[in-house]
């Protein structure tokens, strides 16, 4: 698969689908990769190119040492757009990976086609919160931080009834190198994007989960009430509600993108 070089950092993505259809960029979560998105692959993949990429420091991608901002995340999605041939494109992020896609729907508006919030906010938890997740994380370590993280994103039903997905998902947050999860935890204590949400021009659709402790359904409302023409959709499911609510999501997605 391709990599780009950005910043000191080779950024990994794929391209899949027919050339010629409509593009879509998914960016995922915090201590996961693109394989996050595999369960709406089959969906999109029926009428779009989709387009993923692992963020600076998770999965194939590396990273230079030192915190990760929201401007450095954007860049490298937008430069993943360009490598890619895709002037324009629908996307769609999941928890930080919606805050990216926050920044560049402000920053960056004419490559931005659609936009799909999951599970995200303009501003999420607190720069104390993050601070403390942050010297957790360097005191138990990644094996203890993706176990615990497994209760945040999926609810307690959802984690009895299909073990084998929380243990993928587990094996591949504690496979995150710990300094890489420090600096994207460092993106979000610093990132604060509520002040230009009037700046958002693309349709947008708001997804949130109805457990989700950690991006509230109040989040959902936030972005909903102010970006301009938004929508908001909730579902019966924790923080990855893409994965843990999979065909209603991929429905919600593929409806929204193709309207």
């Amino acid at each position: 698969m391709p990599e780009i070089e950005i910043d000191g950092a080779r950024i990994w993505y794929a391209v899949e689908g027919r050339d010629g259809a409509p593009a879509v960029l998914l960016l995922h979560s915090l201590g996961t990769t693109h394989e996050l998105w595999d369960e709406q692959m089959p969906a999109l993949l029926k009428s779009f190119r989709v387009i993923r990429s692992d963020m600076r420091g998770h999965g194939n991608s590396s990273a230079v040492s030192g915190e990760f901002t929201i401007e450095q995340l954007g860049r490298d999605a937008l430069a993943v757009l360009d490598a890619a041939g895709a002037p324009s494109a629908a996307v769609c992020g999941i928890s930080l990976g919606g805050v990216t896609g926050i920044w560049i729907a402000q920053h960056a508006s004419r490559h931005v086609k659609r936009l799909v919030l999951a599970n995200t906010g303009a501003r999420l938890g607190t720069s104390e919160g993050w601070s403390a997740r942050i010297r957790t994380v360097r005191e138990q370590g990644m094996q203890k931080t993706a176990s615990d993280a497994m209760e945040r994103w999926f609810t307690a039903g959802f984690r009895e009834r299909r073990p084998k997905v929380i243990a993928r998902f587990q094996a591949i947050a504690s496979a995150c190198p710990l300094e890489s999860y420090v600096a994207a935890c460092a993106t979000l204590r610093d990132a604060d994007l509520r002040r230009d949400l009037h700046r958002i021009v693309a349709p947008t659709l708001v997804i949130a989960g109805s457990e989700d402790l950690s991006t509230t359904v109040a989040d959902g409302k936030y972005l909903r009430d102010n970006i301009p023409d938004a929508e908001l959709e909730v579902l019966e499911a924790a923080h990855l509600s893409n994965v843990e609510r999979s065909e209603e999501f991929s429905e919600l997605l593929t409806v929204f993108l193709k309207s």
